[in-house]
């Protein structure tokens, strides 16, 4: 990993972790934006999305000296914002149904359409909870199978295959929209 980017919010850390309200904001508004999305496209809710990003940055700033430049203070939040919502997920106890059956139709032939992203996330909102978590975490958030079976407690070729069929899903889902 690139040196610079790791400490490109160094000073803005340091004033954190002696408690400055101003740097802590300026953190905030960087990135709250992008960790609100990210919550939302996990958990599908606009309530219990706002809530995550609020408990996830309280909780960055209490563990502040914990943040020790492995990686980068993006990364380091959006880990942060993940297991938040996985947790949210596990307590709620919200049904990650993992679905065994494929849309009916099958593409024989691909067909080269443009779709715009606002289209695209509606669809994604649209897939059933285990799809849309799964899809989002390997697609969008770039996990790999493996992270995302131990962060859902399923095994990999179950991740696999309901990405898959996420996949399969989502273009029929914009195949009608």
């Amino acid at each position: 990993m690139d040196n610079l980017n790791v400490y490109i919010h160094a000073p803005l850390i340091e004033e954190c972790r002696k408690g400055n309200s101003k740097a802590q904001f300026r953190l905030y508004d960087q990135y709250s934006k992008a960790m609100y999305n990210l919550a939302y496209r996990i958990l599908n809710n606009r309530e219990d999305a706002e809530d995550i990003l609020q408990e996830a940055f309280v909780e960055c700033f209490r563990n502040i000296d914990s943040f020790r430049f492995e990686s980068t203070f993006g990364a380091w939040l959006k880990k942060i914002v993940v297991n938040k919502c996985i947790n949210h997920i596990k307590k709620k106890k919200i049904d990650l149904t993992l679905c065994e059956t494929l849309p009916s139709t099958i593409y024989e032939e691909e067909e080269e359409i443009v779709y715009d992203n606002r289209r695209i996330f509606k669809s994604i909102e649209m897939l059933p909870d285990g799809y849309r978590v799964i899809l989002t975490l390997y697609l969008i958030e770039g996990y790999d199978h493996s992270e995302i079976s131990q962060i859902l407690g399923i095994s990999e070729s179950t991740s696999k295959s309901q990405y898959s069929r996420a996949k399969e899903k989502l273009r029929y889902l914009l195949s009608k929209n």
